[in-house]
């Protein structure tokens, strides 16, 4: 018959069973096109002067804490947007037109690791050839977990040379993953200058490759666009979430950190100026993860 000291330690042991040892968390994330290539190539047809927008996309970043911010085409106005952004962890710029690839990430997280790749094909329509541009890599510590994360900023344009480009792009990420974050929960996100409804997309490289769209997943319930449908872009500000943009968050989990998107956003009206006109082009994507893991 079992003494009161075994069924003691029988429950104590049920206590520390894996299950009792689930940790889990939360953060959000943003990705932004903050179109910072000089006014003298490209004012993105967005008022005002560029320099004083960058400075009230930094305010905008340090009064909304983002936990994770992604920039892309951080360029030539890049010490103003840090001129008043107070995140206390910061990429430095790889400069301005043409040596950077105009993109940094922000963060209330550290990190390690942080490369910068180049994409290895590019096509001289849209001027993708003029700066280095491609993805970054960081391992960041959120919390109790790490999480590998990765920017984009995918070829533009829409000839054939423009979507073998972003093939290769594709391909040339989705190699760096399996060498480097095999097993591991990732967030691949920035501006992929590529939609669902594209017929020459290669988004689905990505998804076949066991992430997950959260756009997609949130918005659409789950059902991808079909290739080559009628497109639904949408303006600047976005008018709500259905309408779909070229700035994607894509995630997947790991073999010991689960992630889960739980919310999705395009957030214009969080980067505006003062009269009400938008400081982009490109609407900003903010993302809600919670994340889990057992021990």
């Amino acid at each position: 018959m079992p003494t009161r000291l075994t069924q003691l330690l029988v429950a104590a042991l049920a206590l520390g069973s894996p299950s009792s040892c689930q940790t889990t968390g939360k953060f959000n994330f943003l990705t932004y096109n903050v179109a910072g290539l000089p006014a003298i190539l490209n004012n993105n047809e967005v008022p005002g002067d560029k320099a004083t927008n960058a400075k009230l996309i930094g305010s905008a970043l340090a009064k909304q804490a983002y936990d994770v911010a992604h920039l892309q085409e951080d360029f030539n106005y890049h010490a103003s947007i840090y001129e008043t952004d107070d995140h206390p962890n910061r990429t430095p710029t790889s400069g301005g037109v043409p040596f950077g690839d105009g993109l940094n990430t922000v963060a209330n997280y550290a990190w390690t690791g942080l490369t910068r790749k180049k994409w290895n094909k590019c096509n001289l329509n849209s001027g993708d050839c003029l700066t280095p541009k491609g993805f970054s890599f960081m391992r960041m510590k959120i919390d109790k977990v790490e999480v590998d994360l990765y920017n984009l900023h995918a070829d533009a344009g829409s000839d054939q040379g423009d979507v073998d480009a972003r093939a290769a792009g594709i391909d040339q990420i989705l190699a760096y993953v399996e060498a480097n974050s095999a097993g591991r929960a990732v967030i691949v996100a920035g501006d992929t200058n590529d939609r669902w409804t594209n017929s020459g997309r290669s988004l689905n490289k990505l998804t076949e490759a066991g992430f997950t769209d959260a756009w997609v997943q949130l918005i659409q319930g789950g059902k991808y666009p079909t290739a080559g449908a009628t497109a639904n872009p949408c303006k600047v500000p976005a008018a709500d979430n259905k309408c779909e943009i070229v700035d994607k968050v894509l995630y997947r989990s790991g073999s010991s950190v689960k992630l889960t998107a739980n919310a999705f956003n395009y957030v214009p009206q969080a980067f505006v100026q003062p009269d009400g006109n938008i400081l982009s082009d490109h609407n900003p994507v903010l993302v809600d993860f919670l994340w889990s893991t057992t021990s």
